[in-house]
């Protein structure tokens, strides 16, 4: 894979109009698609598993217009004046009126008579329905009494399935995002770059959610949640290939090289990462629910496309960018070094091909690091203590699909909500319905039915039982005395179906599905919790070829998945965040949000995953120092990640503005793991943990490793390895089981032994000493390119002054390696083409990136 992302980068930066014409095409073709065929997002409560929906299916045959969508317009006088007869009925003639709604009788009247309440039924289900059309219909059909000063609102699944997108999340976090951008880049060009890149990827993603929307139901969330995803993997998985590619240019290599490099190590990551999250949200579709299913595929959509674009694009605009990725100083630099080097003042010599120094061991998080790894046990116990506390709150929490009374007080439904409460009380806003199988429960037993579940604790009234006139199945109302989301409601339901209802009478109605689809999702979270986690651990350990590494980061995953978990219970159903967040009141956390926060968090936490892992893998490969690696390694990623972690925090941030609660929630939730997984889990457990295990966090027993396929999302052999340094014995870079070497002395010493079995073997080299490489297959990756004479050697590559080289079997001691023709070499069999800059490097900068 890296072979093929090295020359997919490297044709993309040397031809880069064409790719950016591309995207663009795509993009323009995407939008005018989802503009002439999309369709609107549309909940889909259907849960054919529970108990509930056998009720709505004999509702849906018998009673049609009981089982499609409904409307509850409250007409109210503000001045508490009884309310002229003469103008509902004008009122209820028009409503009538509209297509496919019928009135179910006259208005309910309040007690002090200031208060209206018509009931509408439509014959089509509210995921066949345009929300917004038909909420229209009905203002426009009561404007008789608007036009005499009185309030008109409308509750039920017509208004509560109304979603509207404005925007202004994904403008806060695009805003912030290129703010961080500019500063971890210092360049204008260099901040850009992510932010088209999840732009494009966006657009082309929102366009085919769009057009999926026109085809089946598409839940009312997904929108958000794609975008909410797409603008975070899409900043973060091109700030990662930018942030390589300004590497590469600052150690002296050509744009066209560091771009297939950058593709070919950070890429490979992207890719990987990307796969990581959509697996993830796989794991939604043993939920068993349609709502969820889409939300899977479309969110899913959106990072594919994201990935595609980054991998293909961000090579191209840093190749027509050239050197203005970089800081203005280092920009300067690299100008003035290009011109001596073509006026013929400075030669290109000196150079490790391809290779960098040894990633920096200085700065503030390299003495952290070695704070922590010098005393892992007290730091990992206080950090595993932090992580406990702010998962406490999952003890009590409570989940309930949200409903009108949760949203804000500015919208149409919620004052719908708050007027029924305050006129006929809380449960009138969630009425049961009694699906009763005539088959089974004979006709003249239904008011004996009434009778005794209106004696029931808990039960406001009961209504009269309507027979269908297929004289088959009745329904009867009944009104709880709580509301829909009070916990006592779905007592209600557990105990007329346990205790009090017989055989054949089904309950349903809006707050008995709700309360069957938390239990169903409770009960399913584990199912996804299992698939998703055994499905990770098993590509890592692939990956990384250790299940001890895959197993601490997926433990690590689920630490920050329950501490976000805490948080968002102690902000919302406690109240501590209520008032900050524009909320009159403390509400339970979604049911639809566990099961989708788990998903989504343990794809993006696997990212910051891999993305460290890898650099500390690529230095423990060249090193075999277990806690220097790690040291290394943090280092070296310190910067990305922390700029990722920020952008990403600053775009969920901005979601917990949406005025949808669950929107709200998801975003409080997913910036809260984040944080959590760049400062607790990245700076502390990491290096705890890893310098508990040391060696053994490398541990794989050699008959697992040959059961194990070969994937190299490292790009293990076009990273940075150590160009400079003292000779010693090269044999403490030997190679553990996994077949090849990479390590290298490069003044004097012995080369490594390559002892793996039967893979990649020997390879390494010496300069003035003597290579040894001994393995049972073919060479490794010793004198497949060329080094220009005088400057250190990279990894795998000999050198033009005396230096040793292995190609599988025995060296030539003391030999001189004759460089090939640059366009005959290539990278280890990869097909990838040896670095000659067309650009001489500028040999003066690099020596003063590693004086600092």
């Amino acid at each position: 894979m890296s072979g093929l992302l090295y020359r997919i980068g490297a044709a993309a930066a040397t031809r880069p109009w064409r790719v950016i014409g591309m995207w663009l095409a795509a993009l323009v073709v995407a939008l005018g698609l989802a503009a002439g065929s999309g369709g609107k997002p549309h909940d889909d409560y259907d849960a054919p598993m529970t108990a509930s929906q056998h009720g709505t299916d004999l509702l849906r045959a018998s009673f049609p217009t009981l089982a499609g969508a409904d409307a509850r317009v409250v007409v109210h006088d503000p001045d508490g004046t009884t309310l002229d007869a003469g103008l509902l009925g004008t009122v209820q003639e028009r409503l009538a009126a509209l297509p496919s709604a019928m009135v179910t009788g006259p208005p309910q009247m309040s007690q002090d008579g200031d208060t209206a309440l018509f009931t509408i039924h439509y014959r089509q289900p509210v995921a066949d329905m345009d929300a917004e059309e038909a909420l229209a219909e009905i203002f426009t059909a009561a404007t008789p009494a608007t036009d005499q000063g009185l309030q008109v609102d409308v509750g039920g699944q017509v208004s509560e399935n109304l979603q509207k997108v404005d925007g202004q999340a994904e403008a806060i976090g695009v805003g912030l995002a290129l703010l961080i951008l500019l500063i971890a880049f210092g360049s204008l060009v260099a901040a850009g770059v992510p932010i088209a890149v999840a732009l494009i990827g966006l657009g082309i993603g929102a366009s085919a959610i769009t057009l999926i929307a026109a085809v089946t139901n598409v839940s009312s969330i997904a929108p958000s949640l794609a975008s909410m995803v797409g603008i975070g993997v899409g900043i973060d998985y091109a700030l990662l290939l930018v942030t390589r590619h300004v590497e590469g240019l600052r150690s002296g290599m050509s744009v066209r090289e560091a771009a297939g490099r950058a593709n070919a190590t950070a890429g490979a990551s992207v890719v990987f990462a990307g796969l990581t999250v959509i697996i993830s949200l796989s794991g939604l579709r043993l939920v068993g629910l349609n709502t969820y299913v889409t939300t899977a595929f479309t969110t899913a959509a959106v990072v594919i496309a994201v990935v595609l674009v980054a991998v293909t694009l961000v090579p191209a605009l840093c190749g027509l960018a050239d050197l203005r990725v970089l800081r203005r100083r280092a920009h300067a630099e690299m100008l003035a070094a290009r011109s001596l080097a073509r006026s013929g003042a400075v030669t290109a010599s000196g150079t490790a091909a391809g290779g960098g120094p040894a990633a920096p061991q200085r700065g503030l998080t390299a003495a952290w690091a070695r704070r922590i790894g010098n005393r892992p046990g007290p730091w990992a116990l206080a950090a595993l203590t932090i992580l406990l506390v702010l998962a406490a709150p999952i003890l009590t929490m409570r989940t309930w699909p949200q409903d009108a009374g949760s949203q804000p007080v500015d919208v149409t439904q919620r004052r719908a909500y708050d007027l029924i409460t305050a006129e006929y009380g809380q449960g009138a806003n969630g009425p049961l319905l009694l699906a009763v199988d005539l088959a089974q429960v004979p006709p003249e037993s239904l008011p004996q039915l009434g009778t005794t579940v209106a004696a029931v604790p808990g039960v406001a009234a009961v209504a009269p039982p309507a027979i269908a006139p297929s004289g088959t199945v009745a329904v009867i109302e009944v009104v709880p005395t709580t509301g829909p989301s009070d916990a006592a409601s779905s007592d209600l339901v557990a105990h007329l179906r346990a205790d009090v209802l017989p055989p054949g009478v089904y309950v349903t109605g809006t707050t008995a599905i709700f309360a069957d689809l938390s239990d169903l999702l409770a009960e399913r979270l584990w199912w996804v919790v299992g698939f998703v986690v055994g499905v990770s651990i098993l590509l890592l350990t692939i990956v990384f070829r250790s299940p001890v590494v895959a197993l601490k980061a997926a433990a690590m995953n689920l630490l920050s998945i329950a501490a976000a978990y805490g948080v968002v219970t102690a902000v919302f159903q406690w109240g501590w965040g209520t008032d900050l967040l524009g909320l009159p009141h403390s509400v339970p956390m979604s049911s639809w949000l566990p099961v989708l926060m788990f998903t989504v968090l343990f794809g993006l936490s696997m990212d910051y995953e891999v993305f460290l892992l890898s650099r500390i893998r690529e230095d423990w490969l060249a090193t075999r120092d277990p806690q220097g690696s790690v040291v290394r390694g943090l280092t070296s990623t310190a910067r990305v990640i922390t700029s990722a972690a920020l952008i990403m925090i600053a775009v969920f941030a901005g979601f917990a503005l949406d005025p949808d609660v669950t929107v709200k929630m998801v975003g409080v939730g997913m910036a809260v793991a984040v944080l959590v997984d760049a400062t607790v889990i990245r700076l502390v457990l990491v290096p705890a943990t890893m310098a508990l295990l040391g060696r053994a966090n490398w541990w794989l027993p050699r008959w697992f490793d040959r059961m194990l396929p070969q994937v190299d999302i490292h790009g293990e052999r076009f990273g940075h390895r150590p160009a400079t340094g003292t000779g010693g014995d090269g044999d403490r870079d030997r190679d553990d089981g996994n077949g090849r070497d990479g390590g290298i002395s490069a003044n004097g010493g012995a080369g490594g032994r390559g002892d793996g079995n039967g893979g990649h073997g020997g390879g390494a080299v010496s300069r003035g000493g003597t290579g040894s490489g001994k393995d049972s297959g073919r060479g490794g990756a010793a004198d497949r390119e060329p080094q220009a004479a005088g400057g250190g050697s990279a990894p795998g590559r000999p050198t033009a002054d005396g230096g040793g080289a292995d190609r599988g079997g025995s060296p030539k001691a003391g030999g001189t390696n004759r460089p090939k023709h640059p366009s005959g070499t290539a990278m280890a069999g990869s097909g990838i083409p040896a670095q000659v800059s067309t650009d001489p490097a500028d040999h003066a900068a690099k020596g003063r990136e590693l004086q600092r």
